[in-house]
């Protein structure tokens, strides 16, 4: 990569820096996130961001969060530096897929620099988001599946108001509060879906514990006696003593070769699972077993589909949490299909009792998703599937 650098710090490490600095590079200097935000937004022409973890009121990944978040800033090289070595922070710093992690304190400046001059001339691709112009662009609902969608909802609903009003007695009897349940989800839009109620209230405090402990979709943690850090390159071991197959990185008394440690990156940040699904879930009342059960709990998302918020047949309507996950890549191919009450995945998987895998759903939604690019939307599709759904709506599990 040739012309000079143009480096931005923030933080407060005096004359770190101004020993390794030479004409390759310029380094502004800034002491806290609210004057980074302030510059960068005043000066496009940054390269790359070398920053503190500790910052005057927040933390470096604070800063990250919002300069990924900028379609210009989301490609930028951006480094971490941590006084001393913590475990948790550099762990954290993997998941989130910080570009690299130093500690001055044995960390040469030069090496650092250097770094970042690797980044920039190998920078990542820009992330090609999806946003609800870009979709609406791209997806028009078909008028035969909106017309078929009115249908169904409104003769569902009118055939069964009877036993409906009875099931909701049933959950106000059991447990105090509403009967239905309302949250935010994501399809093509951000829209209030509607549930029965299932589990006791105040149940969502209960969400972040419980997925750590029970979640199904939650990878299985390698187990190993040594730290990440000790194993070995398997590149650098087939060359001869004193060689590397890359720039060396210092983290704290370890030394790493450069795509070694970017290889553990990704693959520590493949361990967050995108999905969240409680197996046996304890928050469930008694009649929220039966409904979910025999899928009764869904109805009321009839009123969605009347309200053109989803569709009868379409990939599953994400909570927000999970969909702001999915925002890159090929992940977000499935916000191309219209969200629906059963899809593809719950009949291919869920109605056979199978365990499903985060990467077989996200398959699955995209595969669903396919038939709305160009005109490749299928009417009788959408009805095999609302027949293969109903042996899935009695199921044992409480998923």
């Amino acid at each position: 990569m040739g012309g000079k650098l143009n480096i931005l710090y923030i933080g407060n490490i005096k004359n770190y820096f101004s020993q390794a600095v030479d004409d390759n590079y310029t380094i502004v200097t800034v002491e806290n996130s609210l004057k980074a935000t302030r510059y960068l937004e005043s000066n496009k022409n940054i390269d790359g961001i070398i920053c503190d973890y500790y910052l005057p009121g927040n933390t470096g990944f604070f800063l990250y969060k919002w300069l990924r978040a900028q379609s210009e800033y989301d490609s930028m090289p951006f480094i971490i530096l941590c006084k001393e070595f913590n475990a948790e922070i550099y762990k954290n710093a993997f998941k989130k897929q910080i570009d690299d992690f130093y500690v001055p304190s044995v960390t040469n400046p030069k090496d650092v620099l250097s770094r970042l001059t690797y980044l920039c001339a190998h920078k990542k691709p820009k992330s090609q988001k999806i946003s609800e112009k870009i979709v609406s662009e791209n997806y028009k609902m078909p008028v035969s599946k909106r017309l078929f969608d009115i249908f169904v909802a409104l003769s569902v609903l009118i055939v069964a108001s009877p036993f409906l009003l009875l099931i909701i007695l049933a959950i106000r009897l059991e447990s105090k509060g509403k009967v239905y349940y309302i949250s935010k989800r994501v399809g093509r839009k951000t829209f209030d879906f509607y549930k029965l109620r299932s589990m006791r209230t105040g149940s969502d405090e209960l969400l972040k514990k419980l997925a750590a402990e029970k979640n199904q979709y939650k990878k299985e943690e390698v187990k190993s006696e040594n730290s990440s850090l000790d194993i070995p390159c398997p590149k650098c071991s087939k060359l001869p003593e004193g060689k590397t197959c890359s720039p060396i990185m210092y983290i704290d008394t370890h030394q790493i070769c450069d795509y070694w440690f970017n290889v553990q990156k990704r693959e520590a940040a493949k361990n967050d699972s995108t999905f969240v699904k409680i197996v046996d879930d304890p928050r469930i009342t008694k009649v929220g077993k039966f409904i979910r059960n025999t899928s009764i709990d869904e109805l009321p998302q009839l009123i969605n589909v009347l309200k053109g918020d989803m569709s009868i047949v379409g990939n599953r309507p994400l909570p927000v949490y999970e969909a702001e996950v999915l925002t890159g890549d090929d992940l977000s191919k499935r916000f191309l299909a219209p969200p629906g009450i059963t899809g593809l995945w719950q009949v291919e998987l869920r109605g056979k009792g199978g365990k499903m895998s985060e990467e077989e759903r996200m398959r699955l939604d995209n595969e669903y998703a396919e038939q709305f690019r160009g005109n490749n939307y299928s009417f009788w599709y959408d009805i095999k599937l609302i027949l293969r759904t109903v042996p899935a709506l009695f199921q044992s599990d409480t998923v």
